[in-house]
């Protein structure tokens, strides 16, 4: 498709006052306060609208800019999935901070605070979906994001794939899942989460979880990293589920081995967005 790099590159996935998340020392926590700081001084009175990732228990939100919510993702079309090495959210079931990372996205975000068995949590012998920053093993925390777009398209690779040649700025709807791996062949099987079929005419995901609870629905932007100092333009409603799915780490990578959407790791996760002007109110 012939579109803008801009577009073609975004990835979804990274308060004045309010929840500031735990620093593991204090070097990592005066970089990502000074990211925190670029990112209001990049989006003050720049129009920006609201932000993600959030904390879903924080109703909390300032932003003026408003947009029409998404269709219902049953109506929309499934464009592509994703997911991130630990949850870019915060909330439910996954509230404990991992640290602050490398400043670039990756061994930081929030993890499953329940706790898993010797056998879940029992080590495979190769980590799976290894890349340049980092692979997972078991008891690894990961957020999927099942991206729909309103516009005509198929699934593949990127946000690209939610963009279509007449339709540059569709609507997006992104349903998050947050899921802990588990060395169990009997818990979740990531390839059955992810599979793909029509219904009524839209590309859905007939298998996304039911069953962790009732979705935090919000008005948000595109993540990851890049994001950490400027403001993401695209505005994308969220729907984001506060329990815990556990899957099967050797089926997660099994699907990095190969899948429509030429995924084969985990992406860092964009700093959680605190700052208040650059969240939306979650109204219940």
């Amino acid at each position: 498709m012939k579109l803008p790099v801009l577009l073609m590159t975004l990835i979804l996935s990274p308060f004045a006052c309010g929840i500031t998340p735990e620093s593991s020392d204090t070097g990592a926590a005066s970089r990502i306060e000074e990211q925190r700081a670029n990112l209001a001084k990049a989006t003050e009175n720049a129009g920006f609208g609201p932000q993600s990732p959030r904390h879903i228990g924080d109703v909390r939100g300032e932003n003026p800019i408003r947009f029409s919510t998404a269709l219902s993702f049953s109506e929309m079309n499934l464009c592509n999935i994703h997911f991130h090495k630990n949850a870019e959210h915060a909330g439910g079931e996954f509230t404990q901070y991992a640290g602050d990372g490398d400043g670039h996205g990756f061994q930081s975000g929030y993890v499953y605070t329940g706790k898993l068995t010797t056998k879940e949590r029992a080590p495979v012998q190769s980590a799976a979906c290894p890349s340049a920053h980092d692979a997972l093993q078991s008891g690894d925390t990961i957020e999927v994001h099942y991206v729909f777009s309103s516009a005509q398209v198929t699934p593949g690779p990127t946000l690209g794939a939610c963009l279509s040649e007449t339709n540059i700025n569709p609507q997006l709807q992104v349903e998050a899942q947050v899921f802990v791996l588990v060395n169990d062949e009997e818990a979740l099987d990531f390839t059955d989460l992810t599979a793909i079929e029509t219904e009524s005419g839209y590309q859905q995901a007939p298998n996304i979880p039911i069953d962790t609870g009732t979705p935090i629905a919000y008005a948000g932007s595109t993540t990851g990293p890049s994001y950490n100092e400027a403001g993401s333009p695209l505005q994308v409603s969220w729907s984001v589920r506060p329990s815990v799915g556990k899957v099967n780490i050797g089926s997660v990578a099994q699907w990095c081995e190969g899948n429509v959407f030429n995924e084969d790791h985990a992406h860092g996760v964009r700093n959680l967005v605190v700052n208040t002007k650059l969240l939306s109110p979650i109204e219940h």
